[in-house]
């Protein structure tokens, strides 16, 4: 796949989201198809959709600003230590206990994973699917996209990317459901963007920057 600039990622052995790209991608491709790169879409100005309300703060640099507020993509680190324990999410009997996460949104970030625990406790966590940990710092391309994807930054969070896939709008994502609504209200309050609330793709997505 590398041969016709398929990113397919760590070879490991493991299926997680960018396997799933990675295999759509070739599909179009000996199909003769067009790459799929409405992942640049996202680039341009946010619509306002009252069914998805803004963010209650939006301290945060727009996508087209990131480098010059946080500076160079996978610079500028620092690990932030989990108030519960995750899993990855492609392979469950790796825990994970503390990421990597860029400086300026760890804080932040800190205090909403907090909020988290305190809100539904550690066994509705689990039951809901919040310890799937699909990442956070991955210096690469957007998935479908021609721009470094906010992850370059560890300025985005993947949460349950099996049952929040890439292209699942509001129908089918678990992240869409009622009970999460106080998951995402702790993320809005302090500015973070849901692509899955601002344009119905990819709910398992939080990024620390707007549209």
């Amino acid at each position: 796949m590398w041969s016709v600039g398929i990113e397919v990622g760590v070879i490991d052995g493991l299926v997680g989201p960018q396997t799933r790209f990675a295999y759509d991608a070739y599909r179009r491709h000996i199909q003769g198809l067009a790459p799929d790169t409405s992942r640049d879409l996202l680039m341009l100005p946010q619509v306002h959709d009252s069914r998805f309300p803004d963010p209650v703060k939006t301290t945060w640099p727009r996508q087209n600003e990131v480098t010059r507020h946080y500076g160079a993509v996978g610079q500028n680190q620092a690990m932030l230590q989990l108030p519960f324990q995750m899993r990855l999410a492609w392979d469950l009997r790796t825990p994970i206990t503390r990421f990597s996460i860029h400086e300026k949104a760890h804080d932040s970030a800190a205090r909403i994973f907090g909020r988290i625990l305190s809100h539904y406790g550690e066994a509705e966590i689990k039951r809901l699917h919040l310890d799937r940990f699909g990442g956070c710092l991955n210096v690469r391309k957007m998935r479908g996209g021609s721009a470094y994807s906010m992850h370059s930054w560890g300025i985005a969070i993947d949460f349950d990317p099996e049952r929040n896939q890439l292209n699942w709008n509001r129908t089918r994502a678990h992240l869409a459901r009622p009970e999460y609504e106080a998951f995402w209200r702790f993320w809005t309050e302090e500015g973070w963007l849901s692509l899955g609330k601002a344009r119905d793709i990819d709910w398992m997505h939080i990024q620390a920057a707007r549209l």
